[in-house]
């Protein structure tokens, strides 16, 4: 090959290479990473990416000067002459996406063990997945339950999956990781949050009416932030000021999701607004008492017009007695404000 053929090939796969890797660079194909397994996992991408890139600049370039140098005449239907294969070449072309194929694999083994390994100091959180809402409860917080998921920066994290009902998927994006949670199965997720931020949690799998809706936050605080709020949750929680501990079986529950309450500086609309419980309960010909408690217990007893049954989990069953008791009485008393 002479020189200006070389010279012609290396222009063209230059000009291949710099408009995918523009591409590549300049487009916000991934969310900023927050977590250390986040980051090795963009390591993993932008590795096989300029591989790829690579080798479309090499093929690129042999396709366009193939095109420029050896295209037919228009009326030229002649068969090319046959050839012989190429030996050499033909050992090269298989051996080269050998060895990137396993550079790719032996990469990206070393990742998934660095990103699955949990190490011994590490903060464990169950995480409950149901239509349509997620809860995460701390073991090591008196096994407190909250509708949001906080944690501190820099802290490995153990989170241990249950689904009460259907399959579902737990996304952040900015940590990298998705990890689907399967009736009867309990899987783990291993994360260690390295930013401070409020990162939003997705469900990616499509789970019943309700799926757009089945999302929270994850707020990543520092270690000291985080003590004082788990231990002043803890307390609110297990107080026998009604006032205090419905507001925080509340805000734990993630019912602010979804429902409008002035008293907890709520606004949602996916649910009926619980400043109007008297006036809804009146409609439904039911005592106030009874009707808020049936709501939480059994939401499909009693539909407000103009809301989808089978929205509301039916899960708020569960919650302990003193729970139960305090948030009826606490939204009794802030509907009646209200």
């Amino acid at each position: 090959m002479r020189r200006s053929q070389i010279l012609t090939l290396a222009g063209l796969g230059t000009l291949a290479g710099g408009i995918a890797a523009a591409v590549a660079v300049l487009l916000p194909w991934l969310p900023s990473p927050a977590s250390r397994e986040a980051g090795r996992i963009d390591f993993v991408f932008w590795f096989v990416t300029v591989i790829c890139i690579v080798i479309f600049a090499i093929v690129i370039a042999a396709l366009l000067y193939s095109i420029i140098n050896f295209r037919a005449a228009p009326d030229d239907d002649s068969d090319g002459p046959p050839t012989h294969g190429h030996t050499g070449l033909e050992i090269w072309w298989t051996l080269i996406p050998t060895l990137l194929v396993t550079a790719i694999g032996v990469v990206s083994a070393i990742v998934l063990a660095k990103d699955d390994r949990v190490g011994k100091n590490y903060l464990h959180v169950n995480v409950t997945a149901q239509q349509f809402a997620w809860s995460f409860t701390y073991p090591s917080g008196k096994n407190m339950t909250t509708g949001v998921l906080r944690v501190p920066v820099n802290k490995s994290l153990l989170l241990t999956f249950t689904s009460k009902d259907v399959i579902h998927s737990f996304w952040v994006p900015q940590w990298g990781q998705k990890q689907d949670t399967v009736p009867g199965i309990h899987p783990t997720l291993h994360i260690t949050p390295d930013k401070v931020g409020r990162y939003p949690i997705i469900c990616t799998e499509l789970c019943g009416l309700g799926h757009a809706t089945m999302r929270t936050w994850a707020i990543v605080m520092t270690q000291a932030a985080f003590d004082k709020w788990l231990k002043g949750q803890s307390a609110a929680t297990s107080s026998s000021n009604t006032a205090v501990s419905g507001k925080a079986v509340f805000t734990n529950n993630g019912c602010g999701a979804c429902h409008t309450l002035s008293a907890a500086g709520a606004t949602a609309k996916v649910g009926p607004d619980l400043d109007k419980l008297p006036q809804w309960a009146t409609q439904a010909k039911q005592p106030l008492q009874q009707f808020v408690q049936t709501s939480i217990t059994d939401p499909n007893a009693y539909v407000q017009p103009g809301f989808p049954k089978n929205v509301m989990p039916m899960t708020f069953k569960s919650l302990p007695k003193d729970q139960l008791d305090a948030l009826v009485q606490y939204l009794i008393q802030s509907s009646k404000k209200g």
